[in-house]
């Protein structure tokens, strides 16, 4: 997503934060934060591919609060969600917006993937296989 961004947005200031969720529990995991030392002047695009239970994206809107960016500068921008993932970021962050070009309906209870989902996009975009 970053690469798109760019193009359209030449001069865009780019940070980032990395979490990872254990495909067991689903627990989010922070592991690496590089923002910009102004982020909390700006308002911020927050990309990540999709939201399945939204536990990696209230990490990740809870480290730009800590940051000092105001809940209603952050629009969260994906292209994969679920009823779940909107209503926990919605009712743990009402100001902050999301927007997502698609909304399937489950998760498996069992990979913790979207379904029917686009697979695991890590996965397709990177041409690996877990």
């Amino acid at each position: 997503m970053e690469t798109g961004l760019r193009r359209v947005v030449k001069d865009a200031l780019i940070g980032k934060i990395l979490i990872q969720s254990r495909p067991k529990t689903g627990e989010p995991s922070l592991h690496f934060i590089n923002l910009p030392n102004n982020v909390h002047e700006c308002y911020v695009l927050l990309m990540d591919a999709q939201i399945a239970t939204g536990a990696a994206a209230l990490m990740a809107i809870r480290v730009l609060l800590d940051h000092n960016v105001p809940e209603d500068r952050i629009m969260f921008l994906t292209f994969l969600a679920t009823p779940l993932g909107l209503h926990v970021i919605s009712n743990a962050f009402p100001k902050v917006k999301v927007c997502t070009s698609m909304i399937d309906p489950k998760i498996n209870d069992e990979t913790l993937f979207i379904e029917p989902g686009m697979g695991n996009f890590g996965d397709r975009y990177y041409g690996t296989d877990i």
